[in-house]
């Protein structure tokens, strides 16, 4: 079973850069981020003849979460309570029956700098993301929470952590959420696999930025315990930030992982 993430950075922009991806590597379970369109915008019947189901979140010009099944999916949870005035940005389903595991894609609020007035809100979704997950969820249980947190969680993350230490995705508040998550019983599959490898996930369109490998490592797998048991292989897929075919990437890539 392959499961993966992916911000697209709006679907209508990159759905044949997407259908491209999905038939090179057919995920099983695929978590979108930042459609960037409406759930009645959505591109069904293209996802659909790949082999795929959609379930979406979605909403006008912004923001925007999808999970793309090849198997049984129901919707258990449409955006984060309490925090529904930030957009569309989770989405949960249970994946493969009862005996399957519980998926969802975020897409964290950016934050835009420490000193804005989105920083402390971006602060207060994550809080309210552990929140929801510690009072409705046990760590024993098979969960997978993936998408674009919008934080390097370590310094290894980041292209410079010494010029970035402190700013936006870098600051030790937000780098204190994903450890709450940490703590409560989820992990980094990525990491749990390349303790010491240095990746990353987006690169800026501007600067040269992927060339000169100057990105960030902020596209997350998530898994607990039962999941993580079952992790044979998890990559962050750099080739498909390139151009295929004429067709431009999103600003970020990929990232899966192979469960037995």
């Amino acid at each position: 079973m392959r499961v993966a993430t992916w911000n697209v950075n709006g679907m209508r922009a990159r759905l044949d850069f997407l259908r491209g991806w999905l038939q090179a590597r057919r995920p099983d379970v695929l978590g979108l981020q930042e459609l960037k369109s409406t759930a009645e915008q959505f591109p069904r019947a293209e996802i659909e003849a790949e082999g795929y189901r959609a379930l979406v979140h979605g909403q006008k010009s912004w923001n925007g979460v999808a999970i793309l099944c090849r198997q049984e999916a129901e919707v258990t949870q449409l955006g984060l309570p309490g925090h529904e005035d930030l957009g569309a940005r989770l989405l949960t389903a249970r994946v493969g029956g009862p005996g399957g595991l519980s998926f969802t894609t975020v897409y964290v609020p950016n934050g835009k700098t420490v000193e804005h007035d989105d920083y402390p809100r971006k602060l207060a979704w994550l809080d309210a993301l552990a929140e929801h997950f510690a009072s409705r969820h046990e760590p024993g249980e098979p969960l997978v929470l993936c998408g674009d947190f919008n934080v390097t969680p370590a310094p290894i993350d980041s292209w410079n952590e010494e010029k970035l230490q402190g700013r936006i995705h870098h600051s030790s508040l937000e780098r204190e959420r994903i450890q709450r998550l940490l703590d409560w019983g989820f992990r980094d599959v990525f990491r749990s696999r390349h303790p010491d490898l240095q990746a990353f996930s987006w690169w800026d369109y501007r600067g040269g930025a992927f060339h000169r490998r100057q990105g960030l490592r902020i596209d997350l797998l998530l898994a607990t315990e039962p999941v993580l048991g079952r992790v044979r292989a998890v990559e962050i897929d750099r080739d498909w930030r390139k151009k295929h075919e004429g067709l431009t990437p999103s600003d970020h890539t990929p990232v899966w992982a192979d469960l037995d």
